[in-house]
């Protein structure tokens, strides 16, 4: 469950939606200090800045519950004032990209598909998103954020 508190039920339901399809809910720390590839930090102080080799023509540094990449987290959490990587600080980084991506009216009004399209550049699990990684089909994105939103997601 996200970790901020000031937050809709909506946004808080499409934020672990987007755990579930990183493929970091109901891992470690409910996905806040997973690396790419499953393993996990424990130093919060910082983006763990990880270069992990998935296969011989992908690397990757994302890391935490929305699977942000070092030099995003670097950018957003100066731009956000943020000192750290705590779970509430990748909240904020992921709600950032939310905001550029014009997708939260989307997200407070219910439209859920419409959300998930303008936030695919982001989230390469995302369906349409394009990079050559397993992409979600719609539906089952939709079913989890019923689920996190109800409470039934655990």
């Amino acid at each position: 469950m996200a970790r901020l508190q000031e937050i809709s039920k909506n946004l808080s339901a499409y934020l672990d939606m987007i755990s579930v399809s990183e493929g970091t809910h109901g891992h470690g720390d409910d996905g806040y200090n997973i690396l790419v590839g499953g393993t996990t930090f424990h130093d919060y102080s910082k983006h763990p800045n990880i270069i992990v080799t998935l296969n011989p023509r992908l690397k990757s540094t994302a890391a935490g519950r929305y699977q942000i990449l070092a030099r995003y987290a670097k950018a957003y959490s100066k731009m956000l004032g943020l000192k750290d990587f705590t779970p509430e600080s990748q909240d904020r980084i992921a709600i950032q990209y939310i905001k550029e991506r014009h997708a939260l009216e989307d997200i407070e009004a219910g439209r859920i598909e419409s959300a998930i399209k303008r936030c695919r550049s982001v989230w390469a699990s995302f369906p349409g998103a394009g990079y050559g990684q397993h992409e979600h089909k719609i539906g089952r994105l939709l079913v989890a954020f019923a689920d996190a939103k109800s409470g039934r997601l655990a």
